[in-house]
């Protein structure tokens, strides 16, 4: 679960910033539907990180 909300949280960033149109050379750069996408997959990937860390802990 913590590597696989880690790629999560990392492609969402990427999705967001080229959405948003920070990262360029894309076709999804500023592009408004690709910024949602990034921001709803990176909050998942945290959710799954957070569950992830703290099932370890237990």
């Amino acid at each position: 679960m913590i590597i696989g909300g880690a790629l999560m949280v990392l492609l969402g960033g990427v999705w967001l910033f080229q959405g948003i149109g920070i990262l360029l050379g894309s076709f999804m750069t500023s592009q408004p539907f690709w910024a949602i996408m990034g921001v709803i997959v990176l909050a998942v990937g945290a959710i799954v990180l957070i569950t992830g860390i703290r099932r370890k802990k237990a």
